[in-house]
């Protein structure tokens, strides 16, 4: 069974330059190139991402829809099933969570200040409980641990031996930056996993916090709040968790201006220890404020699927190894209006990831009609 998501990079062949010379291009790769059509990537898009399919979400009709689309296609294009028990799916079971607002209540609270909050759920902050239970008390001091990076390999350790067990930790999202001494530090421009927030939450898992919360720039994130809200606003699915594995009480993103106000009332500068943060001296800032209150969580069992198909290797001694092309064919679902357009709650992922669907289903037509036949076989994995 397939259980990983790797990331499509399509590079032009015919462009590669090899020692400032351009790389000669094989006849069957050149023909390949001329075989895409954008037409059809153009029409699958267009399918996957209308009305009709209402979003895609996980567990839903919309979501099944696609999933059949998807399949259908790679049956037409002559590729093989490559799912369970001969056919193009593989069961997915997942469990959807969504924030209870009506039961939900935070605020960053001092002896003797006023205090911050009850936030705003979507306006100011989004995020929810991954302890997979119904509700969660949250009552824990809040540290501010810069990036909240442990590198190695770069010799980076934001926590510097930090007790962080049953603390909250307000962290910084992207990369710490390179520097004119080491432009390639953390990857330089690019980003690196340690600045996604997939990974500040996991470590925060990994250190046993309560609680961490991620500050939102548009600068930071790349994008704006928009979407930080309309990914985290809503339900979010997860595999489940282990019996007695640790898990957030609260994983959670503030905006900037919510993050001012926290780091104001400590005594405190935003902008002065983002400045602190850019150096492997830095040392976590006990905030003197808590987090306190309570998570409310709806769920919901999710029964999904990832859409798999092959073209067997011709040599009979690679055929069991694979190239993988991998997209997410599921998105947001249907959740609240859009605030230009308020009739409008269809979240149709038309770039995220209608687009990565479409140009898998089409590399693999091309695939199909390739000569000569590749050696290894190729996979096409559109996930849950």
């Amino acid at each position: 069974m397939i259980r990983f998501r790797t990331l499509l990079i399509l590079l032009p062949v015919a462009a590669v330059s090899v020692l400032g010379q351009k790389a000669a291009t094989p006849p069957g790769v050149e023909k390949a190139f001329q075989a895409f059509s954008p037409d059809a990537i153009r029409a699958h898009i267009r399918y996957l991402s209308s009305d009709l399919l209402e979003g895609r979400g996980p567990g839903t009709r919309g979501g099944a829809l696609a999933a059949s689309y998807i399949a259908a296609q790679f049956e037409a294009a002559g590729l093989a099933p490559a799912g369970e028990d001969g056919t193009y799916f593989q069961k997915v079971s997942l469990l959807g969570v969504e924030l209870d607002e009506p039961k939900t209540s935070l605020s960053f609270t001092k002896n003797g200040a006023a205090v911050i909050g009850p936030l705003k759920f979507r306006e100011e902050y989004a995020g929810g409980d991954q302890t997979q239970g119904e509700a969660s008390t949250l009552d824990s001091e809040i540290i501010f641990v810069g990036h909240g990076v442990v590198a190695p390999e770069a010799k980076w350790d934001d926590y510097k031996g930090l007790d962080t067990r049953g603390k909250t930790l307000v962290m910084l999202v992207d990369d710490p930056p390179a520097s004119e001494q080491e432009p390639n530090l953390f990857g330089g421009r690019a980003r690196t996993y340690y600045g996604r927030w997939v990974y500040k939450f996991e470590m925060g898992t990994a250190k046993n916090a309560q609680a961490v919360i991620l500050i939102h720039t548009d600068k930071a994130a790349g994008y704006g709040w928009n979407v930080v809200r309309n990914s985290w606003g809503g339900e979010n699915s997860y595999v489940k968790r282990a019996a007695g594995a640790h898990a957030l009480s609260l994983a959670a993103w503030v905006t900037e201006k919510v993050a001012r106000d926290l780091f104001r009332a400590a005594g405190q500068d935003l902008d002065a220890l983002t400045k602190a943060a850019a150096s492997r001296d830095f040392q976590p800032v006990p905030l003197g404020l808590r987090l306190q209150g309570t998570v409310g969580s709806k769920m919901r069992p999710v029964e999904t699927q990832n859409v798999v198909a092959k073209i067997e290797g011709s040599d009979p001694k690679l055929k069991e190894q694979a190239v993988l092309y991998s997209a997410h064919h599921d998105h947001l679902g249907i959740g609240t209006p859009d605030p230009k357009k308020p009739s409008d709650t269809i979240y149709n992922g038309a770039i995220d990831n209608a687009s990565g669907v479409a140009t898998i289903l089409e590399i693999a037509r091309v695939w199909k009609q390739a000569t000569p036949k590749p050696k290894r076989s190729i996979l096409f994995a559109a996930v849950a």
